[in-house]
């Protein structure tokens, strides 16, 4: 009695051919070689009796070169995206432990540095600072006269109206402009010191400052 073998000889053929298979990835896109070998066979194998026109064609070549161009420009694109972000980190070092003007109304009180700041005059009028504790009251007064429009700078050095020396810490900053017997509340920018910052995210390039507020690198009206 025969006995069956179940064993199928190896075909080296059928054997390459499922290697290739296998491990060939697969692949949503289409290549310029791949194109251009479509393009070929669809030449090859048109009807003679009706050929593609010459507009088909170009316009099928102008349809690859768009795609192809798309391509090109995201990876230019990724490009100039690496290396803005290599210049954020090398702009980050060189931030931390500079001052800068963002605007706001809470600023910092630093023994050997004051308090510096700026206000937003839109017509020249006569401008006046007031700086407050965290109590809600006047401590100094800073009178900076008449300014013309734009930006009016002042530092306050700690000393309040009596003469004493204010503690370290956190004052707000009020101001107002004077025109006549009109008197209008004005935009105050302050100026802090970077402690760190912080990259990445959405918002980009974030600075700490030393009054606890984080503000974008894109808010600075002045560094010094």
């Amino acid at each position: 009695m025969s006995t069956v073998d179940n064993n199928i000889t190896s075909n080296p053929a059928l054997d390459s051919l499922t290697m290739t298979k296998a491990t060939r990835a697969p692949s949503n896109s289409l290549g310029q070689d791949q194109f251009l070998q479509l393009m070929v066979a669809q030449l090859k194998n048109q009807d003679p009796m009706q050929p593609m026109q010459n507009g088909e064609f170009l316009s099928q070549m102008a349809q690859f070169g768009t795609v192809k161009g798309v391509q090109d420009l995201q990876a230019s694109f990724a490009t100039l995206a690496g290396s803005l972000q290599s210049n954020q980190a090398l702009m980050a070092s060189s931030m931390v432990g500079r001052s800068v003007l963002v605007p706001g109304q809470i600023g910092t009180l630093e023994p050997g540095y004051g308090l510096a700041g700026a206000v937003t005059v839109p017509s020249s009028s006569n401008v006046v600072v007031g700086l407050y504790n965290t109590s809600g009251q006047m401590v100094r007064r800073l009178d900076l006269g008449v300014q013309p429009a734009g930006q009016a700078n002042f530092v306050w050095d700690g000393v309040t109206d009596s003469g004493a020396q204010a503690p370290a810490g956190n004052y707000q900053v009020r101001a107002v402009t004077a025109s006549g017997t009109e008197t209008t509340a004005a935009d105050t920018l302050v100026g802090e010191r970077v402690g760190s910052v912080s990259l990445g995210g959405t918002k980009g390039l974030q600075l700490n400052l030393a009054n606890g507020s984080t503000v974008a690198f894109s808010d600075v009206k002045q560094i010094y």
